[in-house]
């Protein structure tokens, strides 16, 4: 897992021209093999479940882009995929970071939105990153905050931020954050006055960035760990039109709106990651509201912003 990590930040990243994927019968078609369209060359990493909470699992998806600019000389060619088993040894080292790692984040700061305990996809790649010694940060819905700040401070994830080297993982600021709101502009009264957002200030999606630019300068690393779905329980001819926008605003459009406001304060080779799920391709029964739509239109504008940045030299990739 540390190493679709390392993909994610960049690491050792192979970059082509952008290319079409091979062909191959839509039977057997996978986000793996057609990641997209527009997809250079993939990189091969580990997937290890040893970081993911218990019983979870993990397919894959990863893709870099080119730091050419594009022209229209640019030559297409079939991508090659292919799987690689990488063996990752972890230990103590005085930095506190795991020397015997294949990557190295030293030096390197990364901005995780939607952790709120120590359970979900979010949490687990915090410490993977952490291991490899990234500095974290962490975005958590104004809802929660106050309670996740409080088991925090009281040791309760104590256990759970154990790391490789038996160092703690450390968070150096959990910031309130909403990403259903680019601005302030845009918060309706009842949120304003609704008692769950007592007392937060500065957790729309402009001015968390802005807060972290006056707070750290910069980042390298972005983690888009961010889903809801209000009728998520709902089939989805049940589904309200409202529930239905209300999910593809949470699940995917708050990546675009990170992207907007957080990729002016990225430094040079930063990378962003998304997490999708299966249900984006096939069809998984209870998980409805339009929450399926919302992980497909998340896996397309992954693919997207992959040529939109691909002359800033930012990488974007996408996992599930």
């Amino acid at each position: 897992y540390l190493i679709k990590m390392a993909a994610a930040a960049g690491i050792q990243s192979t970059r082509a021209p952008f290319c079409t994927p091979p062909q191959t019968s839509s039977a057997h078609l996978t986000t793996r093999s057609r990641a997209c369209n527009l997809a250079p060359k993939v990189v091969p990493f580990t997937s290890s479940s040893s970081c993911l909470p218990k019983g979870a699992s993990l397919q894959s998806y990863s893709f870099f882009p080119s730091t050419l600019h594009l022209s229209k000389s640019i030559k297409r060619e079939p991508v090659q995929f292919s799987r690689k088993t990488t063996v990752v040894h972890a230990s103590a080292s005085e930095n506190g970071a795991s020397s015997g790692l294949s990557i190295d984040l030293r030096g390197k700061r990364a901005f995780i939105a939607g952790i709120a305990d120590d359970n979900g996809y979010g949490w687990a790649i915090a410490k993977s990153l952490a291991a490899a010694g990234a500095e974290i940060l962490v975005g958590t819905w104004v809802p929660a905050m106050n309670i996740f700040e409080t088991s925090w401070k009281r040791g309760k994830f104590d256990e759970s931020r154990i790391l490789p080297n038996g160092s703690l993982m450390e968070i150096s600021k959990i910031y309130p954050m909403d990403a259903v709101y680019d601005t302030p502009e845009d918060v309706p009264e009842d949120v304003k006055s609704n008692k769950r957002y007592a007392g937060a200030s500065n957790w729309t999606v402009q001015e968390l960035a802005e807060c972290v630019k006056q707070d750290f300068g910069s980042i390298d690393i972005l983690v888009h760990s961010l889903a809801n779905g209000p009728e998520v329980i709902k089939p989805l001819l049940e589904t309200s039109r409202n529930g239905y926008l209300a999910a593809i605003s949470a699940s995917s459009y708050s990546f675009v709106s990170l992207l907007k406001y957080f990729i002016p304060i990225m430094n040079p080779g930063g990378s962003t990651i998304s997490l999708t799920y299966i249900a984006s391709e096939r069809i998984i029964p209870g998980y409805g509201g339009g929450m399926s739509s919302a992980k497909s239109a998340l896996e397309s504008d992954t693919r997207v912003f992959q040529l939109f940045f691909a002359s800033l030299d930012i990488n974007i990739a996408g996992t599930k």
